[in-house]
């Protein structure tokens, strides 16, 4: 399979900001100047707040609006992990690694908290996102999700869940169109939210499990030491890549790269 020359584009990124990292910057990129103008009604709706109509206002007649098309409903791209900074570089918080790696690739910030969820807009190409790490803790993930996702009136296959996986191998990546919980406390909840709908694509990464009498829960919040920091910034180079594909050129091809060990031997 012939791969984008823009997965080459990404071997300098500081993914070791990605072990430390615990709040966003707040800054305004150009990505989300960018979604200010051109998806005024995409990048406005977040702040949730007009200002009421005087008196005066509701006297004057507004002109006739113009035809306009339908704007164009973004994708919601959900990391899961847990909140506060004990937590960072911690196996179950690798999803929101892999926002935060999206993010410094696409040149989008992660400035808004909003939904119960830190939150960034911008663009992957020519389609706008948000991406987002909800801050309720992982088991209560659907209560920031759900909420994003009936605010916006987001179809549930343009929202791309990413959470780590127990049952597969270290640093590898699966994408699946639909599914069920798996025994994940955060799918779990965001399939509650969705009235128990599981047809929304996500993303898993593996994690590897315990070996020798290691207690579960120890295991996923036990941070990543030196040589696997190494291994999964090599997956994240692929998961940047994955979620453009789904983008732009949609879920079979990106299925077929992240699924393909051939993908992985390409990069190597």
């Amino acid at each position: 399979m012939k791969l984008s020359s823009s997965i080459f584009t990404f071997r300098f990124l500081n993914f070791n900001s990605l072990f430390i990292k615990s709040q966003p910057s707040f800054k305004i990129s150009a990505a989300t100047k960018r979604t200010m103008t051109q998806f005024p009604n995409f990048s406005t709706k977040i702040s949730n707040s007009s200002p009421a109509n005087t008196a005066e206002d509701s006297q004057v007649s507004p002109p006739e609006p113009r035809p306009q098309s339908s704007p164009r409903k973004p994708w919601l791209i959900v990391g899961l992990g847990n909140p506060g900074k004990k937590f960072n570089g911690t196996r179950h918080n690798v999803g929101f690694m892999m926002v935060d790696a999206i993010a410094e690739a696409e040149g989008i910030s992660i400035n808004t908290v909003n939904f119960k969820a830190q939150i960034g807009k911008g663009f992957i190409g020519n389609v706008p996102v948000m991406l987002a790490k909800p801050q309720t803790f992982m088991n209560s993930s659907g209560e920031s999700v759900g909420a994003i996702v009936s605010y916006y009136k987001i179809p549930l296959k343009q929202v791309l869940v990413i959470f780590d996986d127990l049952d597969l191998p270290f640093a590898k990546l699966r994408l699946l169109p639909k599914g069920g919980h798996g025994g994940h406390n955060g799918m779990r909840s965001i399939i509650d939210s969705f009235k128990g709908s599981r047809d929304f694509p996500r993303l898993r990464i593996g994690i590897g499990r315990p070996q020798g009498r290691m207690d579960t829960i120890n295991f996923v919040l036990r941070a990543f030491n030196k040589q696997e920091r190494e291994e999964l910034e090599f997956m994240f180079h692929n998961g940047i890549e994955a979620v453009r594909i789904l983008l732009l050129e949609g879920f079979d091809k990106s299925a077929t790269y992240v699924n393909s060990t051939k993908a992985m031997e390409q990069l190597g």
